[in-house]
């Protein structure tokens, strides 16, 4: 059984900054593709980066800079660095887990991230 467990979200000032990760069991990690994704009310649920079993990354241009995704393969975990946070940035994040083959696709639960003063 798959399980994506996240943890980090919360309430942050504008500027502050949260740390998110998300630990996966289930899988064969290393042949996964590893992401977070962000659905504000309202809006779709968007990309904000992902990174491969190799460790390449790519980040929608609104974090660009300002987040960091990492992945720990020997923890079978995931992190999402974010610093210089901005109430648009308020959204629910997903962890998300994708084979190198396109499929399966797992996904987390969901985590609520507020920016706010």
């Amino acid at each position: 059984q798959v399980q994506l467990v996240e943890s980090g979200g919360g309430l942050v000032q504008p500027g502050g900054s949260l740390r998110l990760s998300c630990a996966a069991s289930g899988i064969n990690f290393s042949l996964y593709v590893m992401g977070w994704y962000r659905q504000a009310p309202g809006k779709q649920r968007e990309l904000v980066a992902i990174i491969t079993s190799g460790k390449s990354t790519n980040y929608a241009d609104s974090v660009e800079g300002r987040f960091t995704i990492s992945r720990d393969n020997a923890e079978n975990t995931v992190y999402l660095q974010m610093n210089s946070l901005k109430p648009e940035d308020t959204a629910v994040y997903y962890c998300n887990v994708q084979h190198v083959r396109g499929f399966p696709t797992y996904w987390g639960q969901g985590i609520q991230v507020t920016v706010s003063p």
